[in-house]
């Protein structure tokens, strides 16, 4: 029988606290011959103390500042921060210094404004190297700056979301809060030393603790710094680009670099979000009036490369630029492949034309869609603008771009995971520049094998632009309804809301003007619109007949639009596009003479390539 079955609850305790002491764990704070009740009261009377300790350990008069600051931002942060007090561990660098690049760096610095030794502010370096520091250049007065680490959960998809609530419709977006460099207000410093970490492995530019101690760096000189004050950096690998600009460079040795940058260029940079988290231009500024002190400095820019195919979209997106009342100059960027008959059409539609090399991606493959398409890095030698407005050739403008030029390299719109997208975006030109990213084509990864991918990881700090700025023609497959819905109004609006649309899959020329001929390809039908394809033609129709007549269609393009509409009519596709009866004037126009005329078949023949990554021109000479 169990001491339950037999006796009061009371009495069983008391027996259990009666047995052997090895199973009685408070009986050494009992003295001998103590009874349970004593345990008991003890007990409580112990809790009791440690609960108000722990109350007033925590309470708002002991840590005013943190209730205040989990109260103000707690819940913008849960999203990020589930444990905010764990370090982010990958501030430390493995870098052995040099000293003697950083003593041939420091002496490019002048002396002090009052003639004293010039002051440095140390960010990042450890005891030893701070020591080390002011044995070898006691001729610098040096002193440690304090950078809380970013809490170990904030990772760089928190910083650049794949997708943000741009129009607000849910609530403000918000960034994570990185903490700032612990300066007084009265300190000043000539120069600011920062050591960074580098992985050297893919992706090493995005890492949050990298990009923090750039942003701290950045922050005391701009607000700390004496007259114009230097920034060292101490690195294995190349610094933002776009946040110390080399053409701020004093000089380079090794793994130091000395830049002297416009404190306050800085400090509008800094005004920047953090990341892609919010815009970096509001959503209603698109439509906000934009007056240039110098429009002559400003230039929207196009690259034709490889193929004579894109001509008609470029002479189609200048007459796009022009239809909505822009006068900045526009510059195409022209390689050898592209003769003197369609460059003397790209001058005509107001084309400022350049001749350039190709510059070969070396992990491409041959005769790949993305062999050649590090000839965009081309745009950082326009260096008589100071602001560019890259556009690829599939893109129609639809309304004043202008407002882009107010905004910093690189500001582009989203794309997929943390990347923009490389179709519109503002660079600011500049031959060091040109010579960075020509310089590292071989050790530089591409998520894409592309030049979008390259960019991404040299301007791992970008700045969003409102998805209006290049509004993509695709339908994502995880869209719902209601989100597909609201593209199609956006892409069908009149008067426009979008500046431009990016005709991703087979561009408006390529097709038929009947229809968008991507409803025929079951892989292109997520790009497939009907209103965008009609507004392009319509600003088609507005160029001279000359210019169209460098829209035509090769017969091989008739060919396999024929073959695609024949495919969907065997399907019996849904959307019924197959069944349009084409009245393209083009339909019985030939583009070529000779040869060139005779109609194509592909009757009995497979269509080889990746119907979405293979370059049209590539296609189409397989048959």
């Amino acid at each position: 029988m169990t001491c339950w079955s037999s006796l009061s609850k009371k009495d069983c305790i008391g027996r259990y606290y009666a047995k052997d002491a090895k199973y009685r764990p408070f009986s050494a704070l009992l003295p001998e011959g103590s009874s349970g009740k004593m345990l008991y009261v003890k007990l409580v009377l112990v809790l009791l103390m440690c609960g108000s300790f722990m109350g007033l350990l925590h309470s708002p008069s002991i840590h005013p500042a943190d209730e205040q600051h989990r109260t103000q931002s707690e819940a913008s942060k849960a999203s990020w921060m589930s444990h905010p007090d764990a370090p982010n561990s990958g501030y430390a660098s493995s870098l052995k210094i040099d000293w003697s690049q950083i003593e041939t760096a420091v002496k490019q610095v002048s002396p002090a404004e009052d003639g004293g030794a010039p002051r440095v502010a140390l960010l990042n370096f450890d005891d030893s190297e701070v020591e080390e520091w002011r044995a070898r250049l006691p001729h610098t007065e040096a002193s440690t700056v304090r950078l809380d680490p970013v809490g170990g959960n904030v990772t760089w998809e928190h910083l650049y979301p794949e997708w943000i609530d741009e129009e607000e419709l849910y609530g403000a977006p918000s960034c994570p809060d990185l903490p700032e460099p612990a300066v007084a207000e009265a300190e000043a410093y000539d120069v600011v030393a920062v050591k960074l970490p580098c992985g050297r492995a893919a992706s090493w530019s995005k890492d949050v603790a990298r990009l923090h101690l750039q942003l701290a760096a950045a922050r005391v000189a701009a607000r700390h710094g004496r007259r114009r004050p230097h920034v060292l950096v101490v690195s294995r690998c190349f610094p933002a680009p776009n946040l110390f600009k080399c053409r701020d460079e004093v000089a380079r040795d090794g793994d130091v670099w000395l830049y002297r940058p416009d404190a306050e260029e800085l400090d509008r940079k800094l005004a920047l979000p953090v990341g892609s988290c919010e815009l970096a231009m509001p959503f209603k500024a698109l439509g906000d009036p934009y007056v240039s002190a110098a429009p002559h400095r400003e230039a929207y820019s196009t690259i034709l490369h490889s193929e004579q195919l894109y001509a008609c979209g470029a002479l189609t997106a200048a007459q796009s630029i022009r239809m909505a009342g822009s006068g900045r100059d526009m510059v195409a960027l022209v390689d050898e492949t592209i003769g003197a008959r369609h460059r003397g059409a790209l001058e005509a539609a107001g084309w400022k034309v350049r001749a350039i090399r190709r510059i070969r991606n070396p992990r491409a493959s041959r005769d790949a869609y993305n062999e050649w398409n590090y000839s965009k890095f081309w745009l950082w030698t326009l260096t008589e603008y100071e602001r560019v407005i890259f556009l690829d050739a599939d893109l129609l403008v639809q309304r004043p771009m202008e407002p882009l030029f107010a905004m910093p390299e690189v500001s582009a719109t989203g794309n997929n995971g943390t990347y923009f997208n490389s179709g519109v975006m503002v660079v600011e030109p500049c031959e060091c520049t040109f010579r960075l990213l020509t310089g590292h084509v071989g050790d530089i990864e591409s998520y894409n094998g592309g030049d979008q991918g390259y960019l991404n990881e040299v301007f791992s700090w970008w700045h969003r632009l409102p998805s209006h700025a290049n509004y993509m023609k695709h339908f994502w497959e995880g869209d719902t309804a209601e989100r597909a819905a609201a593209r199609r109004r956006v892409l069908a609006a009149d008067p426009p809301v979008a500046l431009a649309v990016h005709f991703v899959g087979l561009k408006p020329w390529f097709c038929f003007r009947d229809y968008d001929c991507n409803w025929n390809v079951p892989a292109l039908r997520q790009f497939a619109s009907d209103e965008a394809h009609a507004r392009w033609w319509k600003v088609h129709d507005a160029m001279p007949p000359r210019l169209r007549g460098f829209c035509l269609l090769d017969e091989r393009q008739k060919a396999l639009l024929r073959w695609d509409a024949a495919h969907a009519r065997e399907a019996n596709a849904s959307d019924g596009h197959w069944g349009v009866r084409i009245a393209d004037p083009r339909r019985s126009m030939c583009a070529g003479d000779g040869e060139a005329c005779r109609e194509r078949e592909i009757a009995g023949r497979r269509v080889e390539g990746d119907r979405i990554t293979t370059s049209y021109a590539k296609l189409i000479d397989n048959f």
